[in-house]
Order: structure tokens, then C-alpha cells, then sequence
């Protein structure tokens, strides 16, 4: 997990790169979080954005068979950012931007209840990628980790198309990824909630049905 802190710090600094070439006006907070969770947050009595980066999310995207359940995912795929291409380090750098995008959306007044990835979010996105500063920050967040001693992979993975997820019930046993292993918590539209059992008790993962096999 240490890894993964050092990376969610690199990925809140370069937050802070894109908001002083796009947005220095406004303020923004960002914070390393202990789960899953990444979010940006728009406190308007305090006119003040924060940003969250979640450890556990970067320890996902390093496992091929658990970042195919993430947007990031989709939208580099649907999308063509970075050639379509999915790895770690563009799923990351682009992590670091769909944050941002909402920021830039936020300000613009583009984001209303119940409308969040909304054509005003995509189109900052798009202008994001298509200016060069995702590029640019995949370069950046690249060199900054090897300097912590960590390298961002880059080599393509192919996550696996969907399964049906009728297959799953909650309270099936599982196995999925690097000798991981829990209980079914919960049975989304794209994923499973999983409860860690045995080694992996106390976490809780996002698995995408085709890296699942039930145990018993």
C-alpha cells in the first residue's frame, strides 16, 4: 500500500498543475484517501474545491484483471484518449483528469443534481486531452514517480468484455485477481461488490464478472 500512497500523492500534485494552467482563479484542495473513493467536491459557502484520490483505486489500476470495472477504463476505450490505448499510467493520468474535468465543469455551472457526466463534463474532458495537457501530465506523473522509485507501467492491457452478471448471487464465494479471494457483498450493473475474506479480510474490492470464479 505504500506504492499506491506515494502514487495517489504524485496524482493530487498534478491536480494542482492543471489548476494553476486552468483554473488559478478558483481554489482547490486535494487529500489522499484511505479506499476507493475518488471524487471532486464544491463546497460553495466556502467557494472551495477538494479533490480525493483514493489509495485503494490506484492499487486497482495496477492489476489488469481489476481495471476493467473503473470508468477510467471505458472512457479511454469509447473515448480514444491516449490512442485507446489501457495501462497503468494512462489510467492514472487520465484519473487525474476526469477529477479535474469536473472541476472545470463545476465552475462553469455545467453540473446540475443528477447530471454529472453530462455533455458539459465530456466536452472539458475532451478539451483536456485534445490541448495536450493529458499528454503532458502522463509525462510528468511518469517521471515524478521514478524519482519515488516507482515505476508507472505502460504496457496495454485488454480487460475482458462483460459477462453476464446474472452468474452472481451475493453471498457467493469468490476468487478473482493475484490469489485474491471474498464474498460477494452486492451485484451492480457493471461489477460486483466483494468483501475480502481469509487474507484479504478487512478490504473491499469492485470485480468485474469475467475475473470472477465462484469458490462455493
Amino acid at each position: 500500500m505504500e506504492r499506491a500512497q506515494v502514487v495517489a500523492g504524485l496524482m493530487a500534485e498534478a491536480c494542482h498543475e492543471l489548476h494553476n494552467a486552468w483554473a488559478p482563479a478558483c481554489r482547490l484542495r486535494t487529500r489522499v484517501g484511505s479506499g476507493r473513493a475518488t471524487w471532486h467536491r464544491y463546497d460553495p459557502r466556502r467557494d472551495d474545491h477538494c479533490i480525493t484520490i483514493g489509495t485503494l483505486m490506484v492499487a486497482d489500476k495496477a492489476q489488469p484483471a481489476l481495471c476493467s470495472g473503473w470508468l477510467s477504463t471505458r472512457e479511454i476505450q469509447g473515448r480514444g484518449y491516449f490512442g485507446g490505448a489501457v495501462s497503468e499510467l494512462n489510467l492514472l493520468a487520465h484519473g487525474c483528469c476526469h477529477e479535474f474535468a469536473h472541476l472545470l465543469q463545476t465552475r462553469s455551472g455545467g453540473r446540475r443534481y443528477g447530471e454529472v457526466h453530462n455533455a458539459a463534463f465530456y466536452e472539458w474532458l475532451d478539451r483536456l486531452h485534445s490541448a495536450g495537457a493529458a499528454h503532458a501530465l502522463r509525462g510528468r506523473l511518469a517521471e515524478e514517480a521514478q524519482t519515488q522509485g516507482v515505476v508507472l507501467a505502460t504496457d496495454t492491457v485488454s480487460p475482458a468484455g462483460e459477462t453476464a452478471l446474472r452468474d452472481f448471487s451475493p453471498g457467493d464465494r469468490v476468487r478473482f485477481g493475484p490469489g485474491l479471494q471474498g464474498r460477494i457483498r452486492r451485484v451492480n450493473r457493471r461489477t460486483c461488490t466483494v468483501d475480502g475474506t481469509g487474507p484479504c479480510r478487512g478490504r473491499r474490492y469492485r470485480v468485474p464478472p469475467q475475473m470472477m470464479t465462484v469458490t462455493g
